[in-house]
């Protein structure tokens, strides 16, 4: 059994032990749009250039994650999945393999000189579910609310048609809902408005159809614990990483996110952009699994630089602020 089927199973029996805690490396980035999808390459020593990597690098860096079995999902496109799978790689491992299988306009802020991610979200697809099933059973499927009727009535109409087909096929999903960027709500109303709009989509589902688990924003303790604690037998919250930020980030919002019901974490940015990518998701583990405070999860991932003699991009005192706004509400 795969270990996400095992954790799931014991979330949902309420099983709350923090070695059930689900951590997805989202490497995913390459449908968000073009040459900076797969990051920049780094030195030797970890320092960071203004040079893009390749895709042939992106996926030898998921067959090294998915090699260390710290993670239990390993979220691709459609390209690098039929690429690693056909490698056998998933064959005998812990890690499910799983690919994105819809790209709504607002995840094209990658794209050079592209403005997509100002405008209201449309659904989109690239993938195309017949090719996907031969590969994987699970996939990411994503929705954003725009506070507007004719958008959403749309946005939700594909979700419906999504959940007819993925059940005829045997495609199992979770869900992805991000923060709308075009509203002008504040956090706490932007986390409320985003769990009333989950919270209506799922009450109509049947058990079959519904998402395995959730991916989205954190947006503070309130919105997560409401959400959390709505239905927590059936309802299993995960976290998106957002934005790089710094390694305090990283821990903190693991951390709060835990304390607050969240079950899985699926990080792709904090993940992809940090100077050791194994070190840090080992660091991440280390934390939940032993109940550590973030600041000391950054001593620990910092140590680990220095024995690998790997430069760290911020110095221990600054990759020790938490900055973004949600983790210091």
């Amino acid at each position: 059994m795969k270990s996400l089927d095992k954790k799931l199973r014991n979330i949902k029996s309420l099983d709350n032990k923090r070695s059930n805690f689900i951590i997805a490396d989202a490497k995913d980035a390459d449908m968000a749009g073009g040459i900076r999808g797969p990051g920049f390459i780094r030195k030797s020593n970890g320092e960071l250039t203004n040079k893009p990597d390749n895709f042939s690098s992106y996926v030898n860096k998921m067959d090294e994650m998915t090699k260390s079995k710290l993670i239990d999902v390993m979220l691709m496109s459609m390209s690098s999945a039929e690429i690693l799978i056909k490698n056998k790689l998933f064959i005998d491992s812990p890690v499910t393999p799983a690919v994105r299988l819809n790209d709504t306009t607002c995840t094209w802020g990658m794209i050079r000189h592209g403005e997509y991610d100002k405008h209201e979200s449309r659904p989109f697809s690239t993938a195309q579910l017949e090719y996907a099933i031969k590969f994987v059973d699970l996939g990411l499927y994503s929705i954003t609310f725009n506070k507007n009727i004719d958008r959403d009535v749309l946005m939700l109409d594909k979700y419906r048609e999504f959940r007819n087909k993925a059940e005829k096929l045997g495609m199992r999903h979770f869900l992805e809902v991000f923060n709308s960027a075009t509203l002008d709500l504040d956090i706490k109303e932007m986390g409320q408005y985003v769990n009333d709009c989950i919270l209506k989509t799922l009450a109509g589902q049947f058990s079959k159809e519904k998402p395995l688990f959730l991916k989205i924003a954190y947006n503070g303790p309130s919105a997560m614990d409401e959400l959390a604690s709505y239905d927590p037998s059936s309802l299993i919250v995960g976290i998106l990483g957002g934005s790089k930020g710094t390694t305090r980030d990283c821990f903190e919002l693991i951390n709060q996110a835990y304390k607050y019901g969240a079950r899985v974490a699926l990080f792709g940015r904090k993940i992809n952009l940090s100077e050791h990518q194994i070190s840090m998701v080992d660091t991440m583990r280390t934390l939940i699994d032993n109940n550590l405070d973030s600041l000391e999860g950054v001593k620990i991932y910092h140590d680990k630089l220095k024995k690998l003699n790997i430069k760290s991009d911020r110095d221990i005192k600054e990759d020790s602020e938490i900055t973004e706004e949600a983790l210091k509400l």
